[in-house]
């Protein structure tokens, strides 16, 4: 019989750090029986180099843009580039220097200012969709990227007229 006291050695004690360990995490294989993908989507498509092509393609379009190039500052085409790259870089698992630097995203508010309408939400879309082919991304990841802009897209029109 055991002094109710002295703890079973067989039984974890709630307090010892080996009975914190976490659960187990999902792993992502490629396959059935393939290798753990354990990289995140910014790793996966070549880190900042990729995220580099698509923010300057992306300005390059912009810059002709007659409805879109007077929403961007014209004497800070760069700053604009690194604020696309640093923040699309963050969301797909890259490095945290938007945030480091300007806080929380805020797109909504950061955009409010703008008449973000249906043609410059189209127009927008077109130079992405245009930076992406250029930079021919694996398929999985094309689309995945893909799906995220047009929502995030649709989820910037301010102005409906």
């Amino acid at each position: 019989m055991t002094d109710p006291q002295t703890p079973d050695p067989e039984t974890p004690d709630p307090q010892s750090s080996a009975s914190q360990t976490p659960a187990p995490r999902l792993t992502l294989r490629a396959g059935a029986e393939g290798a753990a993908v354990t990289d995140t989507v910014w790793a996966q498509i070549g880190g900042t180099e990729t995220f580099e092509t698509i923010a300057r393609a992306f300005y390059r379009g912009i810059r002709e843009d007659e409805v879109l190039a007077p929403m961007y500052p014209q004497d800070d085409w760069e700053g604009a580039i690194w604020r696309m790259r640093a923040f699309l870089e963050q969301y797909w698992g890259g490095p945290t220097s938007y945030s480091e630097e300007r806080g929380h995203p805020r797109l909504r508010m950061r955009h409010q200012p703008f008449a973000v309408t249906p043609d410059a939400r189209d127009r927008w879309l077109r130079h992405m969709h245009a930076a992406l082919d250029e930079a021919a991304l694996p398929p999985m990841h094309d689309a995945a990227f893909r799906d995220y802009i047009e929502r995030a897209a649709l989820a910037m029109v301010n102005r409906f007229e």
